[in-house]
């Protein structure tokens, strides 16, 4: 069987950033997936459940009612918890996206009171999220993001 892309990315040496992890077409439409990496995988806990959930109800959110929110496909959680998935129509590349997350990180940043669809008619799990420990996962990939803007997978 065909190893998938994302498993041929030398997760020894990823770090914090903002990556394309690939490019798919069908016809006259592309989709663009990123790599939002938050935490280097295999050297830093993963993000813990309830931040990561918050995380995906404000980031989808935000996303979604922002400048771009008719590009965006979907926005989730990667399943090792180091980071989220963007889905975005076109062929796009970080710095397309780039104000677009550092806006959705200081709405998360900035972001007080009750967590849009945290209630039990419109989440699964609504009672596990946690807007402290979000702030806390932002606040550093932000940083990153700012300081290293980190576009490119490690070879």
């Amino acid at each position: 069987m065909e190893k998938i892309e994302s498993f041929k990315i030398d997760h020894l040496r990823l770090l914090p950033g903002l990556y394309v992890s690939r490019k798919d077409t069908k016809g006259d439409c592309t989709v663009t997936t990123f790599d939002m990496r938050i935490t280097a995988p295999n050297r830093e806990p993963v993000i813990d459940m309830p931040a990561l959930h918050t995380i995906e109800h404000l980031g989808a959110t935000y996303l979604r009612n922002s400048d771009k929110k008719d590009e965006i496909v979907y926005f989730g959680p990667m399943g090792c918890r180091t980071g989220f998935y963007l889905l975005i129509f076109g062929s796009r590349k970080p710095e397309d996206i780039f104000k677009t997350i550092i806006g959705m990180c200081d709405f998360i940043l900035n972001f007080e009171g009750e967590i849009p669809g945290a209630c039990p008619a419109e989440c699964g799990n609504f009672s596990e999220q946690n807007l402290e420990m979000a702030k806390y996962y932002i606040r550093k990939y932000r940083k990153i993001l700012y300081e290293e803007k980190r576009f490119v997978y490690p070879k």
